[in-house]
């Protein structure tokens, strides 16, 4: 399955990280539409990239969930 989304724009994008061990798992949350997804990954990644990573999940859920709805 390819991750491709839309041209999709986000003016904001709430990130929570939470780390356990050797992981961490982030929450990206866009505020308008309550929409929500969750991603883990390798502490050793930083802070940006697993922030990037979970933005572009946001950003595909979104564009998928705009196809469901256009048909």
């Amino acid at each position: 399955m390819s991750m491709q989304s839309k041209n999709i724009t986000l003016n904001e994008v709430l990130i929570e990280f939470r780390t356990i061990g050797k992981v961490t798992r982030v929450s990206a949350i866009d505020p308008i539409t309550n929409t929500e997804v969750v991603t883990v990954g390798d502490t050793s990644r930083g802070r940006k990239e697993l922030a990037r990573v979970a933005e572009q999940k946001l950003r595909y859920v979104l564009s998928r969930n705009i196809d469901k709805i256009s048909g």
